[in-house]
Formats: C-alpha cells, structure tokens, sequence
C-alpha cells in the first residue's frame, strides 16, 4: 500500500512540474512580445502588398479585441470586404455578384466562440478556459521549439460539436512562436495540416509582432504576406464591419 502511495504521489508531483512548465513557458511569451503593454491594445490595423497574377493586391486586416475583424483588398482602386465579422455575422463579398453575402451559422458560431483570442488563444488561455498541454521539443527549420498542444472550445461542423485543437511551436531561445498548427475538419482539404509560420518580430509602442505571416497546407503551397505597416488601437467606424444592409 505504501509503495502503491509513493507512486500515486510521484505521478501527481510529474503532472504538476509539467502544468508548471507550460505555465513558464505561456508567461516567457508572453512577457517577451510586450506582458501588461498588451492589456492597453484595443485592436491591430495591418497593411500589405500582396502579389497574385502579376499585381501588388493591397490588403488590409483589422482585428479587434472584442472579436470583430475584417480582410478588405483593393482591386483597380475599388476596395472589397474578402471576409469580415461584426460580433454577430460573419460575412464576405460575392466576387460573381460583388454583393455581400452571410456566411453559413456554423461559421459564425465558431467566430462567437473565437471572438476573444487576442491577440491569440495560447496568451489568454485562462481566461478563455482552454487547456494547454507541453507535448515536448522540436526542431522546425533548425529551431529548437517547445511543442505545445492547446485544447480549445469545441467547433461546429455541418452541426455537430468537433475537437478544436492548435499546436504552438515557440522558439526556445526566443520565446516566440515560429509556427502553428491545426487539422482541417471539413470541407476538401479536410484532414490536412494547416500551418501558419512566423517570423520578422518588430516592436511597436513596446509590444512585439510577427511582420511576416506565411500560411498554407503543411508540405504544400503557402501564401506569404509580408506587412508594411502595423498600426495599434486603430479608429475604424462600426459600419465597416456591419453586414451591409439593402
């Protein structure tokens, strides 16, 4: 019986070194891309120049704290709401039509549920009740990494609740993020690995922010928006995020 208690209790001392290791490595983040500076950021403008058919497409990405966002392109001077949400409807741009359309509700579920990741789930992972988890180390482009598993709220797929799980590989030496990763639940790529990579840290107003973003399908083609302008606490008027109305 004693031997029986010694084990159960070295077990649970393994288990708690290791939640506490991943709480060091959450708050090293954390505190290296800026720490408190990030309770005074209401919300990110990003501005690029992304090349596609042989034109510079200029982009423009807003996320707010409370959960809205928007992605607007400009195309021939016209600009065009790619994506957006407003806090209760997710909505793009018919290209056919150019008319504004909504988005299925499972997808504007899942934005609801989203809608207090900033500036991403891992930083306030208490807060949003997810559960992150250290996988262990490894190495992503000659960078030794800290693998870290975070255990979000479900998502909704054709109406059925599904695990929605990311994976963190942040920069030992860094205390950064290089990479994320999450499996596809639905539609054509479903299964696949999508993978966004991180890299070109700036400070700005003293809080610390990838310039380059490249995503795409793990071992497949990838997109890469480099910003040219990263603005903190941005005025934008409510109706850019609204949902047209006719």
């Amino acid at each position: 019986m004693k031997h029986i208690l010694f084990l159960i209790l070295l077990g649970s001392l393994f288990s708690n070194v290791k939640a506490q290791n991943v709480d060091d490595i959450i708050n090293a983040y954390y505190q290296t891309i800026g720490g408190s500076k990030w309770e005074n950021v209401s919300g990110l403008r990003m501005n690029a120049k992304v090349e596609q058919g042989g034109m510079n497409i200029p982009v423009e990405v807003v996320m707010l704290k409370d959960g809205r966002m928007y992605t607007e392109i400009t195309l021939m001077g016209n600009p065009m709401i790619m994506q957006a949400f407003d806090g209760t409807t997710v909505w793009t741009t018919n290209f056919m039509s150019m008319e504004a359309e909504k988005a299925p509700s499972d997808e504007t579920e899942n934005a609801k549920r989203a809608a207090k990741e900033f500036p991403n789930g891992l930083i306030g992972y208490k807060r949003l009740g997810y559960t992150p988890t250290l996988i262990g180390s490894e190495t992503i482009e000659g960078t030794l990494c800290h693998k870290i598993k975070l255990e979000k709220k479900t998502m909704l797929v054709e109406g059925k609740e599904v695990p929605n799980v990311e994976y963190y590989y942040i920069d030992k030496e860094n205390n950064v993020p290089i990479l994320t990763e999450t499996e596809i639940q639905f539609g054509e790529m479903k299964g696949k690995i999508s993978q966004t990579k991180y890299s070109d840290y700036q400070e700005i107003e003293g809080v610390i922010i990838a310039y380059s973003n490249s995503s795409g399908i793990k071992d497949g083609m990838t997109q890469t928006i480099q910003f040219e302008n990263i603005e903190l606490n941005p005025k934008i008027e409510d109706s850019k995020f609204s949902f047209p109305n006719k």
